[in-house]
């Protein structure tokens, strides 16, 4: 597999600025799939870059989630997903280092995996930083370089940085 994205690309596309309105959140609206609901919302970064943010969710299961940005490579109609926040539903493997565990985890893309043949964001991380998907979204507004348009801005169009 070749690399897309090399690690310094990911991590300056990870803190690119992506900018949401105010009020995004009622923009997620959940479409009901085979087994989960599905939302996922367009975001342009400072940069020019395309991102989408998607989340997953089981329709029994609380904990089997997925709250994702994926990163549309210019010029083509491929993505790749940056960043995965999953619940606490299956067991993961990091097969280049031959770990397992069973936990909420972070995925992160990385040009090892990719060097590798593997799924670019093969690699993960176990946390204890979230527990809902809710809580996962915020997570990843907070660690992957959202800012948020404030609900009333004051003249001069104030912006909060999610952090």
């Amino acid at each position: 597999m070749a690399i897309l994205l090399t690690d310094v690309q990911i991590a300056a596309l990870l803190q690119e600025p992506k900018r949401l309105k105010a009020g995004f959140r009622k923009s997620l609206r959940p479409r009901t799939k085979q087994g989960h609901t599905e939302a996922d919302l367009h975001v342009t970064g400072d940069g020019g870059s395309t991102f989408y943010l998607r989340i997953r969710q089981s329709t029994t299961n609380p904990l089997d989630f997925s709250v994702i940005l994926s990163h549309e490579l210019p010029n083509t109609n491929r993505t790749v997903n940056l960043r995965r926040y999953n619940g606490k539903s299956h067991e993961h493997a990091n097969k280049l280092e031959g770990t397992r565990f069973y936990d909420f985890h972070v995925h992160t893309a990385t040009q090892r995996y990719q060097a590798e043949g593997k799924h670019e964001e093969g690699y993960a991380e176990p946390t204890d930083r979230y527990a809902t998907s809710d809580e996962a979204l915020e997570c990843m507004l907070r660690e992957c370089g959202f800012v948020e348009e404030e609900t009333t801005a004051p003249a001069g169009g104030q912006i909060r940085l999610i952090l």
